[in-house]
């Protein structure tokens, strides 16, 4: 019978357990959100301190972006980088051992918090101890990157692993930076000069990290689900590079309303703007390897989660440059509209990558998935869940922006905006769901593998001790 080994070195037992850690999470990080959106409800529901809103909201977005997001886009990346590198993962027991310092961080950041440790910054809400230790996972997965695509024998590389060394090298400049780590104490700096720095660190945890992540992914299980090559080597270029150059600066547009430096203000709307190249560079070279192949979007699950993903990252891309300019902002800024477009963008563009692509890698590394059916269902409950929690988010955010704007105040639109936030909750319950199937459906896949594997051991001892005592016999 086979043994749980902290460190285990088995090939591709990083991305394994990243990939189930992050399914995990995933569960955890939904029903937090639940209950936040429960409260918005019933705001007496809980009445311990470490349960109420302002605690629990942070929960939910850190443990979805460093928990479910970045270990499950983790665990497929280095598989991802492996296979196109034709080389093993460099060391897999430092794989796992950053596995489990990543895990370490997020179950750390999900007991201080509700006990009022925090930072107190957009995304940055952990604080220095918990900044330390994802720092060193960064650095040891970063290193692995670096050594596995050292000992390749495979001379191209591919488009994929552009976007996985982007996303950790700039992540962990970033990281550093955005945390400003160099004051331990308060992970802050002051006045305006804060509001600048916060906000280049929570737009690019999302630019420099999730999403060059998820556009990877897209760029490897695209053509191999279709069966069809990479439609265009230069838009790959055209969707990098720019990708890039204009991310790094348009933080600074969440503060047009705020006394941020002008000159900060007009590169962040340009810049914002910008972005739209490169995004509809990448899909249209995705859509296009696509061609003559659609009709196996509904029939694989990878490809349907994808997909859908690439579908979800046209109108979050689309919205966020829309959201850059002050004639808009006007109305939709610190409305229910930027929550709308945050779910659209973590759950619905890089969720649903990261969901396929998870099922992807399983599926390549034992063959067959526990269940296709539960995937399917998954797959639907998390698409009603999130396009109803987008449209109904959007639309109460509209609400919200055109009343204000015309003298109401805050009290009196909360009773017309309050059937919203049922509806808001109700939603979740698809996506709580989706997130238990697909933790069921992971677990069940490797364990499947595992018994294959141990009946098939124990088969040969079988074998092994019938052919002992027939030489037993034959030697009597």
């Amino acid at each position: 019978m086979s043994h749980f080994r902290f460190l285990d070195d088995s090939p591709g037992s990083t991305a394994r357990r990243f990939i189930i850690s992050g399914a995990i999470w995933f569960f955890v990080a939904t029903v937090v959100g639940l209950v936040a959106a429960t409260e918005l409800v019933a705001p007496d529901l809980v009445g311990a301190r470490g349960l109420l809103f302002p605690r629990i909201r942070p929960v939910h977005v850190n443990t979805n972006v460093f928990g479910f997001l970045s270990m499950l886009l983790v665990g497929c990346i280095l598989y991802a980088v492996c296979r196109l590198s034709r080389a093993p993962l460099y060391s897999e027991k430092l794989g796992n051992l950053a596995m489990w310092i990543w895990n370490f961080a997020t179950l750390a950041g999900l007991i201080t918090i509700p006990m009022g440790f925090t930072q107190s910054h957009e995304y940055a809400e952990y604080v220095f101890p918990i900044d330390v230790a994802i720092v060193v996972a960064l650095v040891m997965l970063t290193y692995l990157v670096f050594r596995t695509l050292a000992r390749r024998t495979e001379h191209l590389l591919y488009v994929t692993s552009w976007y996985a060394v982007g996303a950790f090298v700039a992540t962990l400049i970033v990281y550093f930076l955005g945390n400003v780590m160099w004051h331990a104490k308060t992970g802050a700096l002051t006045g305006m000069n804060d509001a600048e720095w916060s906000w280049f660190y929570a737009h690019n945890i999302f630019g420099t990290w999730i999403t060059p992540l998820a556009l990877g992914l897209s760029y490897f299980w695209i053509p191999r689900e279709s069966d069809n090559p990479l439609y265009s080597h230069a838009l790959s270029l055209l969707g990098f590079w720019p990708y890039f150059a204009f991310y790094l600066q348009v933080g600074t547009h969440h503060l047009i309303e705020a006394p941020a430096q002008p000159w900060l203000k007009l590169i962040a709307e340009i810049n914002s703007v910008g972005l739209l190249i490169p995004v509809y560079a990448f899909l249209t070279n995705q859509w296009l390897t696509l061609r003559g192949r659609w009709w196996k979007v509904p029939d694989s699950v990878v490809l349907k989660f994808i997909f859908a993903g690439t579908v979800m990252y046209f109108f979050t891309s689309t919205e966020g440059s829309l959201e850059a300019l002050p004639s808009f902002q006007r109305i939709a800024h610190f409305t229910n509209v930027t929550v709308g477009h945050a779910h659209l963008g973590l759950l619905g563009f890089s969720g649903f990558i990261a969901c396929g692509a998870g099922y992807g890698v399983l599926r390549e590394m034992y063959g067959e998935i526990w269940s296709e059916r539960l995937a399917h269902l998954q797959y639907w409950l998390m698409l009603i869940g999130i396009g109803g929690f987008t449209f109904v988010l959007t639309a109460v955010g509209l609400l919200q922006g055109s009343a204000w704007r015309n003298g109401e105040t805050v009290y009196r639109v909360l009773p017309e905006i309050f059937p919203f936030y049922i509806e808001r909750a109700a939603l979740g319950c698809f996506i709580v769901t989706g997130a238990a199937i697909q933790v069921y459906n992971y677990v069940r896949t490797a364990q499947a593998h595992r018994q294959r594997s141990e009946r098939a051991l124990y088969a040969v001892d079988d074998t092994a001790i019938a052919l002992r005592r027939e030489a037993e016999v034959a030697g009597d």
